[in-house]
């Protein structure tokens, strides 16, 4: 009968989890952008627009598995951005398989727009909940996607579970042998995130 109860809560849980996922990419990243970029980008869009401000230089590779598509539709997805005027991309002179990506003012103003109006969105939804208790699910969520993520860990493997979400302190980083997207070895191309450029030069 325990073991039934404590299986029973652990759908629960992760019925929870699933639904307050949903809710985030139903609400936040997809209705809520729709409305501050007034449809000029869809959610895959404004991920990659997301990436490109926290860094700045990529194989064609590393947008793919960030976008969770095929190399090609990877390409796609640029050349879209780079014809719009919201991407700005050339080669690296080192290594012709990395192109670094720029975020222009267009593309600027729609990122500033959406986090603008996802912050507003956000405070108002959270502020009911004191700090210490949204720690504390922080960390128990963490600890739990880390025990989960490990049952399959590969060290060679990059790491993309917090999306657009980087975090400087990711227990998961921590607990679980795999390389961060955000955090490459030494001497690697790529710089460590900063949201605050909004395409400015």
């Amino acid at each position: 009968m325990t073991r039934d109860r404590s299986l029973r809560e652990i759908d629960d849980f992760l019925g929870s989890a699933h639904v307050f996922a949903s809710a985030v990419t139903d609400i936040i990243e997809q209705r809520l952008l729709d409305k501050a970029t007034e449809g000029q980008v869809t959610p895959s869009q404004m991920k990659l627009l997301k990436l490109v401000a926290m860094t700045d230089s990529y194989t064609l590779g590393d947008v793919a598995s960030f976008l969770r598509v095929s190399n090609a539709a990877a390409s796609k997805a640029v050349d879209r951005l780079v014809r719009r005027d919201l991407l700005r991309r050339t080669e690296d002179q080192k290594d012709r398989r990395v192109m670094h990506l720029r975020l222009t003012p267009a593309s600027g103003r729609l990122l500033t727009a959406y986090e603008s109006a996802r912050q507003r969105k956000l405070q108002s939804i959270f502020v009911q909940f004191p700090p210490e208790e949204l720690r504390r699910a922080s960390e128990l969520l963490d600890r739990l996607s880390a025990d989960i993520v490990d049952q399959t860990s590969n060290p060679e493997e990059l790491c993309l579970k917090c999306g657009i979400y980087f975090r400087e302190r990711c227990l998961v980083r921590q607990l679980v042998p795999r390389n961060c997207f955000y955090q490459p070895a030494p001497n690697a191309s790529r710089q460590r995130p900063n949201l605050g450029n909004n395409g400015k030069e």
